[in-house]
């Protein structure tokens, strides 16, 4: 049944929709930097600083490990942003979870107060129907 909401309705709960996407990419965006981040720590691990040779290898050493700890704090900043931007999708969607419920509840109530005016029209009607009856029959 169509009332005045149910356009609002479908309005919210699209936007809801797409808020539910936007939470579900910045899950795997959160998923994908740790999984970064665990990589880089396995790089870093994975280094041997040489014990013996030349100062070129052990700048070359020294390098990768400046390098490989460039990248975790880099992967850790990226972990933050996605936590931060994965707990801003969560608000949101909880606020337009919220309209969608308001407005969806507004639609249900309008919906109980044309079926208690039909209701009211239709009884109103038998009535009349009775009453016209009976005074047929009783003439």
């Amino acid at each position: 049944m169509k009332t005045r909401f149910s356009s609002l309705v479908n309005i919210k709960k699209n936007t809801m929709q797409n808020s539910e996407e936007v939470v579900q990419k910045a899950n795997k965006d959160v998923a994908s930097a740790s999984e970064a981040l665990e990589k880089s720590y396995n790089v870093l691990h994975k280094i041997t600083t040489p014990e013996s040779g030349s100062a070129k290898d052990l700048l070359a050493s020294r390098s990768l490990v400046t390098s490989a700890r460039n990248a975790i704090r880099h992967n850790q900043e990226w972990i933050k942003f996605s936590q931060n931007q994965l707990l801003q999708a969560q608000e949101q969607l909880k606020l337009d979870m919220i309209e969608y419920e308001k407005f969806k509840y507004l639609e249900v109530d309008e919906i109980k107060k044309i079926i208690k005016q039909k209701k009211i029209k239709e009884a109103k009607d038998l009535d009349e129907v009775a009453l016209m009856t009976y005074n047929i029959k009783g003439h």
